[in-house]
């Protein structure tokens, strides 16, 4: 399905950015910056879902699974770190749990997964039809 195909690509690049970018105070107002935390967790949970989707419908007729299997676990990828990390980042609690724990793992590799997440966009826009991408 096309779409998802577009949502893949488009997702995966976003998400890479905006794990490599870092909160500059670059726009004074965070309704319109790229790291407000609303926007983080919807794009997190649009690319998790768009990644679940991309492993059941491949584009053209590729293989099953392995047609989209890079893009689908980058989404998911970016999904899980955009909702367990960044949006878990800024929350205050008394007693951190598990998610917290979660969380902040994942953003000790906050570059390379940004880096992994913006090749993978890359590479599948530019190679649709290949195996693995």
């Amino acid at each position: 399905m096309i779409q998802l195909y577009f949502l893949s690509v488009l997702c995966n690049g976003l998400a890479g950015y905006v794990l490599f970018s870092e909160n500059t105070g670059e726009f004074d107002k965070p309704n319109y910056s790229i790291n407000n935390p609303t926007f983080n967790l919807v794009l997190g949970i649009i690319s998790a879902v768009t990644g679940i989707l991309k492993l059941l419908s491949p584009v053209k007729n590729g293989i099953f699974i392995l047609g989209d299997l890079i893009p689908a676990s980058a989404g998911i990828v970016a999904g899980i770190v955009l909702i367990f990390g960044l949006n878990r980042q800024d929350a205050v609690s008394e007693k951190p749990g598990e998610l917290d724990r979660i969380g902040s793992n994942l953003l000790v590799f906050r570059k390379p997964i940004s880096f992994a997440l913006m090749g993978a966009a890359i590479l599948h826009f530019i190679f649709a039809e290949v195996i693995f991408l």
